[in-house]
Formats: C-alpha cells, structure tokens, sequence
C-alpha cells in the first residue's frame, strides 16, 4: 500500500508521513483499497504535502475526487488541510484528542492517524478489527450494538509498544485472514485462543442486526446541449453530491427545481443508482438550449469530472444524440 512504511524501512528510521496516512484513512472510509489506491497517487502527486492541498481551489479537489463517492469527505479534507495549514502551522496535532478537534476527523480516523503516524498508543478499530475481536473472545451480541463492547476488547490488546504496527496488523488480519467467509484459521497466529475456533462458529460471526431495505426514490435530470456543450450547475454545498458538478434535476435530493429552460424536452432514458441509504432511478430528458437558461452554466465535462450517477446520465446522452 503506497501509505505504508515497511518494516526495512522503519528500522532504518523512516517515520509515517501524518499527511499521507490521514489522506489514506479519509479515503478508505467506506471504500476498498483496489479503489482508492489510483486515486491515492493521483492527490499525492498533485499535493504532495497538506499546504499544497490546502491552497488548492475546492473545484479541482473535488473534480479529483469524482467516482469515490461519499462527497462530503472531500469537503472535509480541505476544511481539514486549511485548519492544518493555518492553524497548526502545517503539521498534524500528534494526539488523538488534537486530531479529533480538526474539521471531518472523527474517533477512527483519530486513533488510527495517532498510533500509525505517532505511535500513540490509541486504539484502532475498523469493520476488519471488529471482526476479528467478535471471533477471538466469541461475541455473540450483533452489531452494531456490540460496538463498544468490540473496542474495549480491542483496547484491551493495544500494546504500548509499537501500537502503530499493532493497528495495522490486526486490520491486515481481518482483511487477508480472518475473512467475513471462509476464514484462513490455519493460517492465523490467533487461531489456539481463537473461541470461536474451538467452537466451530467462527463463520457465524459477527451477527449483525437485519438491516431495513433501501427504499426507492424517482427524479429527472435536465441535459441541455448546446454546440458540444452540455448544461451543468455546481451542486449547493451542504446535501448529497454536496459541491460536485452535476446535470440540473429536480427534487428528488431535496436540492432541485424546474426545468432549466423553455425548451423541447425529450425522454431518453434512465439511469439507476444506489446511494448508502436508497436506491435512486433518474429519467433523462434532453433539449437543445437556444434560450439562456434560467440556472447552470455551460460546460464540456470529462466524465471524470463527473459523481458517477452523473457520469453514467452524461455516458447515456451521449449515446443517444450520437449520430446512427
């Protein structure tokens, strides 16, 4: 992993970049590795350093953050970078407390920045450490209640000694070996204390509370064009897809309008979403614009440029205005 110090390099005295790892966690909440590593590279060769972030226009960051979903963490990641570059003088506070009083960083995010950048001793605990906890010590009560009882099990373990190694050790565990199915018992250092081992249920945990099904929500997003342009707004910055460039919609984010403009407006598809908590189907109508528009402004994004549910709007209208 492109954030990680090896051991060869540590024992020569290498220490955790606080920026690199921050930037890592942040982009890791919710989202896998394989996805965030090009993105990784990407920022970190475009801001090498949190001053270099910092200074950057919110649109760029947030152009370089499209597809990674959960918008409002690119948000925080500049709020963060500025409160660091103007407060801090540029370096990351060294305790866990500090970090928990930067803008977007929250009790995760704060122990693992303190004890894999500092060696805090804090206590790091993610989906893969819970895992881990409910099999070892046999945790039968279901997540999420069983949260606080998994952390304390956790910090319970929590050497004082090279924490920052420990934390990233018992992720890695539950990421390569203690696996949600079919765990690698064989292979784990943990496997005579295990409980659930030498019970035989380790594949039952941890049980988890029955979650609601998503519901379902219906919109409509306008695509003006005009001469290879395309009609697009910057979204408001509070709510979903907060401060992302998008196609104008109506209200089924609780942030639309009307039309765009008097124009012939046409059906031309949908586009099916799912965000955390709803799945989302968009119908597509398209005009050409020869009116000024009554919002947005006129643009020629990449799809890069774009969240994905307005990528695959833009992917979609494109096809059906090319010529047959």
């Amino acid at each position: 992993m492109p954030w990680r110090i090896s051991p060869q390099d540590r024992a020569l005295g290498v220490r955790p970049d606080p920026y690199r790892v921050w930037l890592s966690e942040v982009m890791l909440q919710q989202t896998t590795v394989a996805a965030v590593r090009d993105y990784f590279h990407r920022f970190t060769a475009r801001w090498p350093t949190v001053r270099d972030l910092a200074a950057t226009d919110d649109a760029d960051v947030m152009a370089e953050w499209a597809g990674l979903g959960y918008y409002a963490r690119a948000r925080n990641l500049l709020k963060c970078a500025r409160a660091v570059s103007t407060l801090h003088d540029g370096r990351f506070p060294t305790t866990r407390d500090g970090l928990l009083a930067l803008p977007g960083i929250g009790s995760y995010t704060a122990a693992a920045i303190a004890a894999i950048a500092f060696d805090q001793p804090a206590t790091v605990v993610d989906g893969n450490v819970e895992r881990v906890m409910s099999r070892l010590f046999r945790v039968e009560k279901p997540l999420p209640a069983a949260k606080p009882a998994l952390s304390a099990l956790a910090a319970s373990l929590t050497p004082p000694l090279r924490p920052g190694d420990h934390a990233q050790a018992v992720m890695d565990l539950g990421a390569t070996i203690c696996t949600p199915r079919k765990p690698a018992c064989s292979l784990c250092p943990w496997s005579d204390p295990c409980a659930a081992r030498a019970e035989g249920v380790q594949d039952t945990l941890p049980r988890k509370t029955p979650k609601p099904e998503k519901p379902t929500r219906h919109g409509t997003l306008w695509l003006g064009h005009r001469d290879g342009d395309w009609l697009v707004e910057t979204r408001p910055e509070k709510g979903l897809l907060g401060g992302m460039l998008g196609f104008p919609g109506d209200g089924w984010d609780g942030a639309g309008g009307p039309a765009p403009a008097d124009a012939a407006w046409q059906p031309i598809g949908e586009v099916r979403h799912t965000f955390t908590h709803f799945h989302l189907v968009l119908t597509l109508h398209s005009a050409p614009l020869h009116s000024a528009p009554f919002r947005g402004h006129w643009a020629r994004p990449k799809p890069t440029d774009l969240p994905t549910v307005m990528r695959k709007a833009l992917m979609l209208a494109s096809a059906a205005l090319s010529p047959r």
